[in-house]
């Protein structure tokens, strides 16, 4: 079986990343052909090169208007074969298109569509689901189209939210959950076994 290429776009310190590229080291069927970053500081950036990746910033700042970054985006893209864009920590609006259409997952810190859409990323997430007061989150890997935190859920795991919890606590909890159920989603997907009907992911066993 020939590895998944998958392209990584993140904007922070990518150890979602570096994550992916331990569990290919393990066996994981994947190979990343590219990393993109919407900051020109990312870490992200460094973890790629250090592995001998190509390491792209296209700033979010240096494209105002979403369409442009987009155009940006894809431009970069078109110079690398890939088979699916793995949106890991992406703060920014990243549209499939037709290229990618059905190719795009995503990773949410909650249980979407709880606590998902504009504004709901990184800590916002876990303070909104204390303030909630709910009993449960969870982390969310979805197929990805043009709006936030929207498409298809592929895997969706929960953890539990205790009295004492705080922003940070239940962060390591559901940081946890991402580290694993990340690299299960690319390894379905290598393998051919996942098929989308309508809104829902049919995972064969």
């Amino acid at each position: 079986m020939s590895p998944l290429r998958v392209a990584v776009l993140l904007s922070g310190e990518g150890t979602s990343l570096e994550n992916l590229f331990e569990h290919i080291d393990a066996g994981l069927p994947a190979r990343i052909e590219v990393v993109l970053a919407s900051k020109a500081n990312a870490g992200g950036l460094a973890r790629a090169t250090r592995r001998g990746v190509p390491a792209i910033a296209v700033p979010r700042r240096d494209h105002p208007e979403v369409g442009d970054f987009n155009d940006a985006l894809h431009a970069e893209l078109e110079r690398h074969e890939v088979d699916l864009v793995a949106l890991l920590g992406f703060l920014s609006p990243f549209e499939p298109r037709e290229r990618f259409a059905g190719r795009v997952i995503n990773v949410h810190p909650a249980l979407i569509p709880a606590f998902s859409g504009r504004g709901y990323y990184g800590h916002r997430v876990h303070e909104a689901v204390l303030e909630a007061g709910v009993k449960v989150s969870g982390a969310t890997v979805h197929f990805a189209d043009d709006e936030y935190d929207h498409g298809p859920i592929l895997l969706q795991e929960a953890v539990p939210v205790f009295d004492d919890d705080t922003p940070d606590s239940l962060a390591e909890r559901v940081q946890a959950l991402e580290r694993r159920i990340v690299p299960e989603a690319i390894r379905l997907i290598a393998e051919g076994r996942v098929t989308v009907d309508g809104r829902r992911v049919r995972i064969k066993s």
